[in-house]
């Protein structure tokens, strides 16, 4: 049995998980921590963290100059649209995060955000398939079905988070899932972002509760906010979001908001907690 944060690289030995970032704590008064748009000046400085990596990133041009990914990039830059109504001027990569950008200021309360990107994955396929996968691998075949998702995710989802690969983890019971995981070498899609409501609103939330959800697997994400790597853990239900560190990070120095004035970034909610009084 390995112990909690421990993986193992399909092939390669065992390794020890990407460390999670620390964290500010969850303040005890908050309840919902709803994003601040219109706060003049920028925030502190100890409520910012410096976050990922100091050297330049990498150069993307030979992932995205790959036919399948220029496909996958295509088809979902065009269901963004669909789901905002409207589409960016830039191009590439660019437009991605730009539409992501527009999706996380266009709606009230971060799980809405949360749930129009969970739309968003589902629109990707064929109506029928998320249910059809769960009723058909999924609940019969659920070893089988996180190998098959986990690979999948490695071979299609590259040109979104950057080079990554499949390899084993923990998984719920404290058993070890022979790739069962993916671990991102250093998430594109957090590093141009910047910005940790990005990650948890348009990625890590929505990307587990499709899985949880629609495909009927459990996934926990881990992202790491030092070296913005992230594990993917097929099979392993996510912790609740008061135990997640992921939801309780300061906003980034690098955060193009930069508007928060509480040390928990602007978007992420918290749970509710017995006896906890709302934030004014």
């Amino acid at each position: 049995m390995l112990a909690q944060g421990v993986t193992k690289e399909a092939g390669h030995g065992i390794r020890r998980a990407p460390h999670r970032a620390p964290s500010a704590p969850c303040s005890s008064r908050s309840t919902i921590v709803t994003r601040v748009s219109s706060a003049p000046g920028a925030p502190s400085p100890a409520n910012l963290r410096q976050a990922g990596p100091v050297d330049a990133a990498p150069d993307y041009k030979p992932i995205d100059s790959q036919p399948l990914n220029i496909i996958v990039m295509a088809l979902f830059r065009r269901k963004m649209v669909e789901a905002l109504g409207s589409d960016s001027k830039l191009s590439g990569y660019d437009a991605i995060i730009d539409l992501t950008r527009k999706l996380n200021t266009k709606f009230r309360t971060a799980a809405e955000t949360q749930e129009a990107t969970r739309g968003i994955l589902n629109a990707l396929f064929p109506s029928w398939l998320p249910g059809a996968f769960k009723v058909m691998f999924s609940r019969p075949l659920p070893e089988f079905s996180c190998r098959l998702n986990a690979l999948a995710t490695a071979m299609t989802c590259q040109w979104l988070m950057g080079p990554c690969k499949v390899n084993d983890v923990e998984i719920d019971g404290g058993k070890v899932g022979t790739g069962h995981g993916v671990l991102v070498e250093r998430c594109r899609y957090l590093e141009q972002a910047g910005c940790a409501s990005v990650c948890i609103n348009s990625c890590k939330v929505p990307t587990q509760s499709f899985f949880e959800k629609d495909m009927g697997l459990p996934l926990t994400m881990t992202p790491n906010y030092d070296d913005f790597s992230c594990q993917f853990s097929f099979g392993k239900t996510p912790d609740p979001v008061d135990r997640d560190p992921a939801f309780a990070t300061p906003c980034f120095t690098q955060c193009p908001s930069k508007r928060s004035r509480t040390p928990v970034c602007g978007g992420i909610e918290l749970p509710s907690m017995p006896g906890a009084a709302a934030s004014p």
